[in-house]
């Protein structure tokens, strides 16, 4: 049984699993799934200051800090006790395209050419962690979600706001990945 969860799972099989999670919380309670509002949780407990967007029953969704909670304690166990140390499955025409943008160390979760420590704390780490940390923030904020909430709740329940949202998502991705990460990478 563990050699088959330590494996990667096809589409087939791990797409429907992430699918069924709408179902659930629609029966579970009318919950709506999405990972942003956690942030918005978190601040109205732990800062409860004169901000309005910060006054609201944040305990109402208090299942939502469980499930985010869920995630990154998932997420731990998944590489701590189940990676195996082997590098991810990434395509040879991938592995060649990163290995000409200088990244070619991709054993671990993240690309040590760009996340090591030495290189957190350069002009490069600055634009990558708090530059593009606010822009995601920025940009979940301004669609009124974020991926995970868009493209699979939303989505799910026939919003076209979230399908928008999600094209958009995934045409800011491309375009960063293809055009501004090989220059970001350079300096």
């Amino acid at each position: 049984m563990l050699e088959f969860i330590k494996q990667p799972w096809p589409w087939y099989i791990a797409g429907p699993l992430i699918g069924l999670i709408v179902p659930l919380l629609l029966i579970a309670g009318n919950k709506v799934f999405g990972i942003s509002s956690t942030l918005r949780q978190i601040c109205a407990a732990c800062f409860p200051a004169d901000i309005s967007f910060f006054k609201y029953n944040w305990k109402a969704n208090s299942w939502n800090l469980f499930f985010a909670a869920g995630i990154v304690l998932g997420a731990f166990f998944a590489v701590r006790f189940l990676n195996g140390g082997e590098a991810a499955a990434i395509s040879s025409e991938t592995q060649r395209t990163l290995g000409e943008l200088g990244i070619h160390d991709l054993r671990g979760l993240l690309p040590l050419e760009i996340f090591s420590r030495e290189r957190i704390f350069s002009v490069q780490g600055l634009i990558f962690m708090i530059i593009g940390g606010f822009l995601v923030g920025f940009g979940t904020r301004y669609a009124g979600g974020c991926t995970s909430g868009h493209s699979i709740m939303g989505i799910a329940s026939l919003q076209w706001s979230s399908l928008l949202a999600t094209c958009c998502f995934m045409l800011g991705g491309f375009l960063v990945s293809w055009f501004l990460l090989p220059y970001l990478l350079q300096l």
